[in-house]
């Protein structure tokens, strides 16, 4: 599923050592396979080619500017989620009409940005977003397109922070109310009702969840036709998972096979909105070894890379597979491997098996290409890492590593103090 692989028991990206990219642009490093990219970019439009369909990468899993522009070469669009979100989008040549905007949060100056660049539609999430949208469309003097967010009430089966289809969110209209909701949204003068829209969860392993969905989603699409309400646009969200460690995720193909069917004579075109299953697989983040510390009760192997750099762990307990990135025959330890933050929690692995390291030598964090950058942050006033992308026995810097100017950039020191 990608394309980081050994060579002669050195860890390559594509047909670059990972070494040499290391010594170039140092560590913290994100490194992106283009062929990876690609692979898993046409695997979604391959199977899903016997209907119409925008395949709109999810921008929150990785908004780096070359990965976009890589895709919105291919033909892709985008699920964004915020106004920069948005703003990335355009600017690297995503067509504002392959552009849907989700999110329970829209501001006013979002929300004006959105019908300005003339979007394909709004993910509505509120009676409240409905008519706030229908306000401000009214003063712009133009017609917002949009899809309601329909709660279907289904378990996904994944991590709970990461699950998103059920009563008990914060996300979308509940499927028993979304009738009346269409037919406010029908109602007000300013709204275009050109969709519906459902997106589950994220990091799913079985296709069951998504058939559910929609088949629910579908009884839904078939009541609004007989009230008509026409629906042009069906959004399935994206949510397919990945092999972290030994899950067996469903690949696009078994998604279509077992969706499109589904959708019988119906006149629709589909939306999804892939991230993690694009993304995630085609990265890595490589550190380095600062120290080796035995503690009391356990061993600890401290990288350069923390919490601040790879959120994932921290925060869902989230496991990413950790290699070596030149083999090595020495014994096993087990170890926690860990960041150099002032907090406890700070860990990209706990009571891992690993091959002995020593200080000085690279460890490769694998399937770090989605939520890995993109929820980074400067906390302990840590630049953010470089990121390079990988094309055959080419590379380039694709961000550059952030320096301690930028970390005081845009503040100010006022008189008074």
């Amino acid at each position: 599923m990608h394309f980081f692989q050994y060579k002669k028991g050195e860890l390559f990206a594509e047909d670059v050592p990972v070494s040499e990219i290391v010594s170039k642009f140092g560590t913290p490093v994100y490194i992106y396979s283009h062929a990876t990219l690609l692979r898993h970019f046409f695997a979604y439009d391959k199977a899903f080619d016997n209907n119409p369909h925008i395949i709109c990468f999810a921008l929150k899993a990785n908004s780096n500017a070359a990965i976009i522009r890589l895709f919105a070469k291919h033909g892709s669009g985008a699920d964004v989620v915020s106004g920069g979100e948005l703003y990335r989008a355009l600017k690297a040549g995503i067509p504002a009409k392959k552009i849907v905007y989700a999110g329970v949060g829209k501001t006013e100056e979002e929300i004006r940005y959105a019908l300005k660049s003339r979007i394909l539609m709004f993910n509505v999430e509120s009676e409240n977003e409905l008519k706030e949208i229908d306000r401000i469309a009214g003063e712009m003097s133009v017609n917002a397109p949009i899809a309601l967010r329909i709660n279907p009430d289904i378990d996904p089966e994944t991590h709970p922070y990461i699950s998103t289809g059920l009563k008990k969110h914060k996300f979308g209209i509940p499927i028993d109310n979304a009738l009346e909701y269409y037919k406010l949204a029908k109602s007000l003068k300013n709204i275009d009702v050109v969709g519906i829209h459902k997106h589950i969860g994220s990091q799913l392993t079985k296709v069951s969840p998504f058939v559910d969905a929609l088949k629910r989603i579908l009884i839904l699409v078939d009541s609004l036709t007989a009230q008509g309400i026409k629906i042009d646009y069906l959004d399935i969200g994206g949510g397919l998972g990945i092999t972290y460690r030994d899950e067996e995720p469903p690949v696009p193909e078994d998604l279509a096979r077992n969706l499109l069917p589904l959708l019988g004579k119906r006149k629709l075109t589909l939306l999804m909105e892939p991230g993690r299953s694009i993304v995630g697989n085609a990265g890595i983040l490589v550190t380095k070894t600062l120290y080796l510390k035995e503690g009391a009760e356990k061993s600890f192997i401290i990288v350069d890379a923390g919490m601040n750099d790879l959120m994932r762990p921290s925060l869902y307990g989230a496991y990413h597979h950790i290699q070596p990135v030149v083999k090595n025959r020495r014994e096993k330890i087990v170890a926690d491997i860990v960041g150099p933050i002032c907090e406890s929690g700070d860990f990209l692995a706990k009571d891992r098996e690993i091959r002995n390291v020593k200080q000085g030598e690279y460890l490769a964090v694998m399937s770090a290409g989605a939520y890995g950058f993109t929820m980074s942050s400067n906390y302990n006033s840590r630049p953010k890492a470089a990121e390079v992308m990988v094309k055959g026995s080419k590379y380039a810097l694709v961000r550059k590593r952030e320096t301690f100017n930028d970390l005081v950039r845009g503040e100010s020191i006022p008189e008074f103090i």
